[in-house]
This record gives C-alpha cells, sequence and structure tokens, in this order.
C-alpha cells in the first residue's frame, strides 16, 4: 500500500516543478476537486484543462507550512504563490485511494 502522505509529496514536488503530466498522474480518473470558491472539478481531464494554463505560466509555487495525516486523508497548510499579488493560505484536503489522489478539499 502507498502512503498517502508520499503521495501528496508526489503531487506538491510535480505543481511546483510545473510537470503537468507528472502531476496529473497522481490524481485518480474520477477525482473531484472541491475547491474554495464553492465551484467543483471532476474527473482527470478537468484537472489537466485548469492547471494547463497555470503550469505553462510557471509561476505558481506551494509551500507546505504544516501537514498532518489521519487513515487515507493529508491535511497541508499551504502557502501558494503566484497565484494573486499576495502568497494565499489555505488548508487542502486530500484523500488517497488504491495510491491515487480521489477527493480534494480547498479551505481557506
Amino acid at each position: 500500500m502507498t502512503d498517502p502522505r508520499e503521495v501528496v509529496e508526489r503531487q506538491l514536488t510535480a505543481y511546483n516543478n510545473h510537470d503537468l503530466d507528472a502531476f496529473v498522474a497522481t490524481y485518480a480518473e474520477d477525482v473531484t476537486v472541491h475547491r474554495a470558491d464553492g465551484n467543483r472539478l471532476e474527473g482527470r481531464q478537468a484537472l489537466r484543462d485548469r492547471y494547463a494554463g497555470q503550469f505553462a505560466v510557471g509561476r505558481c509555487r506551494a509551500e507546505i507550512a504544516g501537514r498532518f495525516s489521519e487513515g487515507n486523508r493529508v491535511v497541508d497548510h499551504e502557502i501558494a504563490h503566484g497565484l494573486a499579488d499576495q502568497p494565499v493560505r489555505l488548508l487542502v484536503v486530500y484523500r488517497v485511494r488504491d495510491g491515487l489522489i480521489d477527493r480534494v478539499d480547498f479551505l481557506n
């Protein structure tokens, strides 16, 4: 069994390297992402479409201020850079199933 923290760390590394293929590969085909703005992404292709432009620009980066886990869930306190004029602080809850992230909840 893959440690959920390792899966989330691979996802973070791919995000910070702007490696879209490696980033998307850490997610399940049927992933659901609940964004802080109330919108939702469903499926790996929607995730790819959402992040493609952001990665192409290459300014996004996430810094982990804290991380804890319980069972198949990992909670990161993230500081996101490059998305707004000032860094954005938020909590992100990842659920890992069968070695892939299948649900993400952004809280701010």
